[in-house]
């Protein structure tokens, strides 16, 4: 069950869930071939994976796991840190992880040391936080049955809700380009949301799948 991918240079990184991480070489579009695996004796119920340098950042069942892929066809486990929810996405800006957790809403972990990432910051979201991207100084975050959650990340350890646009399904996902955040809202397709004014996010479009 692939559940979230992430492209960088000629590899794509997917979340597998019970199968863990699995490394695609996509050098040949046409003909992809996995090169590399880390799996459920490893890892399990992989949700989400974000690349940055040498490193995967995988969110499961148990939190985020720093996995080193400068060799792609062995990445190996350098570090890990439990989290209190089911972890079902992550966004990597900097020197943090920013990790949708469930029932226990957004997550900041420091990885500057990937040996030992810590958490230092957190939100409670009113529902399950299910997808993440930030942009600036901001996290946006897809919360199940409340939609878009507009958080404050300027102080990574002291994140803030500041604005949330409800949608009329299930949010999943969300990815920000420019001034709209656009969602993947489960029954009710695409929402597209007008985020220039981060505390008051309106969505000015839908189309359903």
């Amino acid at each position: 069950e692939a559940h979230g991918v992430y492209v960088s240079g000629s590899y794509a990184y997917v979340a597998d869930w019970e199968s863990g991480l699995q490394i695609i070489d996509i050098s040949i579009p046409s003909r992809p071939k996995i090169i590399g695996s880390l799996g459920m004796e490893f890892i399990d119920n992989v949700t989400g994976v974000y690349v940055s340098g040498s490193y995967a950042y995988v969110v499961d069942g148990d939190g985020l796991q720093v996995i080193d892929i400068s060799t792609p066809s062995s990445p190996a486990i350098i570090g890990s840190v439990d989290t209190p929810g089911f972890a079902n996405d992550v966004y990597v800006s900097g020197s943090y992880a920013y990790v949708a957790d469930g029932d226990s809403g957004l997550r900041v972990i420091d990885i500057s040391d990937p040996a030992n990432p810590t958490i230092v910051g957190s939100v409670d979201t009113p529902d399950d936080a299910t997808g993440v991207f930030v942009s600036g100084n901001y996290a946006y975050v897809a919360d199940y049955w409340n939609g878009l959650q507009v958080i404050d990340i300027s102080d990574p350890t002291n994140p803030t809700i500041v604005g949330s646009a409800d949608t009329p399904g299930y949010a999943h996902g969300v990815y920000v380009s420019g001034n709209y955040a656009y969602v993947a809202d489960w029954d009710d397709g695409l929402q597209v949301i007008d985020i220039s004014d981060p505390a008051n996010p309106t969505i000015v479009g839908s189309a359903d799948t």
